[in-house]
């Protein structure tokens, strides 16, 4: 079994969700944020998906766009966040880590080389947000060829006809976007989700996770009771930069404010 697929059975046999936060590599540095990547886990969250910054990210609202502009700034290459993935290994051999980014700069470091390379690093998962099932031969070969899962987002749009053709596709665990639009731009409904997550559960026995429009712990605990776990993103990226300073730089508190985060994320899911 992959390490997300442990998780996920062994989170379920203790009767709960799983919290899987979201950071920005190198956001708004590669010490800063290699830091919080190695706090995550002990601060309570399960797996984690690392954002590989991209100079047009289509799906990503404001708050994300500046975090992955802050990254470029920094110096962020898909080399650079394998790198990050690697350290983390070396102290940390069962988290499940999840690259979030775009297809192009995956093409242009070369889809059987990155596939290879994030294996190695340590990636168990890629979640690849502008390819469709249709159009995923150049990646899709490579990742199953090395073991990754690739894990596909639905969305509350996705009608009846197409969930069996895309989930055929789907390893890991299934992404579900809870809004239309981008991210960090509205809160998903419980009213919604308790629509969607069992139409999905009709398909596939794949874990659910609810991201796009998670913001709070409260909405944490109840995706993961809904369904079998809450991203969170935008909130904690908005929390860790309201901690820079005037020029974007990290201070002493932006550790620990993400770290403090993640625990009340974990704490409400854990009591829920």
């Amino acid at each position: 079994m992959s390490r997300i697929a442990q998780t996920f059975a062994a989170l379920k046999a203790e009767g709960r969700g799983a919290l899987m936060p979201f950071l920005m590599g190198y956001d708004p540095d590669l010490a800063t944020s290699a830091e919080i990547l190695r706090g995550m886990p002990a601060a309570g969250a399960d797996l984690i998906e690392i954002g590989c910054p991209f100079s047009d990210p289509m799906a990503d609202g404001p708050t994300v766009q500046l975090a992955g502009q802050r990254a470029l700034k920094a110096g962020a290459t898909l080399g650079g966040i394998l790198a990050m993935v690697r350290d983390f290994r070396q102290g940390n051999d069962h988290t499940p880590i999840i690259l979030m980014g775009y297809l192009n700069p995956i093409l242009s470091y070369g889809a059987e080389r990155f596939c290879a390379d994030a294996k190695a690093a340590g990636a168990d998962g890629l979640i690849v947000v502008d390819m469709p099932p249709e159009e995923s031969q150049d990646l899709a070969p490579f990742a199953t060829a090395q073991g990754l899962d690739l894990i596909r987002l639905i969305a509350p749009t996705t009608g009846d006809e197409r969930l069996p053709g895309v989930l055929r596709s789907c390893s890991g665990f299934i992404y579900y976007v809870a809004i239309t639009g981008i991210t960090g731009t509205r809160s998903a409904t419980s009213a919604d989700l308790a629509v969607n997550i069992p139409r999905l559960r009709q398909h596939t026995s794949l874990p659910i996770a609810i991201g796009f429009g998670v913001r709070t712990p409260a909405q944490a605990a109840e995706a993961a009771k809904v369904a079998d776990g809450a991203v969170v993103a935008s909130a904690l990226i908005e929390r860790m930069a309201a901690s820079l300073d005037a020029q974007g730089r990290a201070t002493p508190a932006t550790v620990a404010t993400v770290l403090g985060d993640v625990r009340a994320l974990a704490a409400a899911i854990h009591a829920g």
